[in-house]
């Protein structure tokens, strides 16, 4: 059993963590926009 479980863990893992900061990087940048929309008049 425990032969395949690295083969299938390391891609989710990396897939997992690729995704969460596709979503971090991404929420940080429209926050930035957000804060430059509102402080220009």
């Amino acid at each position: 059993m425990w032969d395949w479980f690295p083969i299938v863990f390391f891609p989710l893992k990396i897939l997992v963590l690729g995704i969460g900061m596709f979503f971090a990087i991404k929420w940080h940048r429209d926050q930035e926009k957000k804060n430059n929309k509102t402080r220009q008049p």
